[in-house]
């Protein structure tokens, strides 16, 4: 057994335990530390435990976590897009609500159990079992183009394509309110927010360099319809840079506001593009994702506006 403990700072104050810790200890699902909890492993200053319980400045809080087992992680029969497929990678468009890999508590229905079984268990294994040949992650209401790789080798060279920041990649999105200028860039580092953990923020202390070019596609009363271009690929970056500067996507009740006029299931954020180098020929390579039906439906609702 492993055990982790955590003295509660100022910042945490009033936050439930088991936001706390499915913000803290990385790869486990909140619903997985509340059975922890009823399980009697997670204690308050020596008391067990509620999932409802709220911490205070000074509280210690320990976490018995069990020896860790090797979950097997299913391959399953689902219906992927696939734009692209060879020996070293496969491009996938992925759908809106849709978890990348599995994680503890929730192993079934990703993208990992679905390429699992489409690609006869060959992906890369640098990343474990959990996340076999996945190189990056867009998030789970974020659609679009996303590269997995078969092999090691492919998966080593799109890792350090990834690193020097050589790999194209393009969004769309819509962001509340008008836009003046054409284009900007948002260069601002991200990290954790410090006065809410389960957020990303600009933070000049101790997050890393993000940069975000942004040009306007379409504007619309109260919208603006946009392209940014990725430099780098912190958490959430787009969502973040957007909104520090008045603009946070449409539908992302985590960084904006917390009612949508329009039947939306987390932001409008769709990755368009992606472009590398492929790993065995060296020929530069680029995939397109088309926009999904709700969000081209939703610039029919904003074109209508304009009229």
């Amino acid at each position: 057994m492993q055990e982790f403990t955590f003295q509660i700072d100022a910042v945490s104050e009033g936050v439930r335990i088991d936001l706390f810790l499915a913000e803290t200890l990385d790869g486990y699902s909140r619903s997985h530390l509340q059975r922890l909890m009823k399980d009697g492993a997670v204690k308050i200053n020596g008391k067990t435990a509620k999932s409802s319980s709220r911490l205070k400045e000074g509280d210690q809080v320990t976490v018995t976590m069990p020896d860790p087992q090797e979950p097997e992680v299913v391959a399953k029969p689902m219906e992927l897009s696939i734009l692209y497929e060879d020996d070293d990678v496969i491009l996938v468009d992925k759908p809106k609500g849709m978890v990348v890999h599995p994680a503890a508590g929730h192993s079934e229905d990703t993208l990992v159990n679905g390429l699992l079984y489409h690609c006869r268990g060959r992906l890369s294994g640098i990343n474990g079992v959990l996340r076999p040949g996945i190189v990056h992650r867009i998030d789970k209401d974020t659609t679009g183009v996303l590269v997995v790789c078969k092999n090691d080798a492919a998966h080593g060279s799109l890792a350090a394509q990834l690193k020097e920041h050589s790999i194209t990649r393009k969004y769309l999105a819509v962001v509340c309110g008008v836009i003046e200028e054409n284009e900007g860039v948002v260069d601002a580092p991200i990290g954790r927010n410090e006065r809410d953990r389960l957020k990303m923020a600009i933070n000049e202390k101790n997050g890393k360099r993000a940069v975000t070019h942004y040009r306007v596609l379409e504007r619309f009363p109260g919208y603006t319809y946009i392209e940014c271009s990725l430099e780098t690929g912190r958490t959430h970056q787009i969502r973040v840079h957007m909104a520090s500067i008045g603009h946070p996507l449409l539908g992302d009740s985590l960084y904006g506001p917390s009612k949508c006029p329009f039947n939306l299931e987390g932001q409008t954020l769709h990755a368009a593009v992606l472009g590398f180098v492929h790993p065995s020929t060296g020929k530069y390579m680029e995939f397109t994702a088309p926009l999904p039906d709700y969000f081209v439906h939703l610039l029919e609702v904003l074109r209508q506006t304009k009229r």
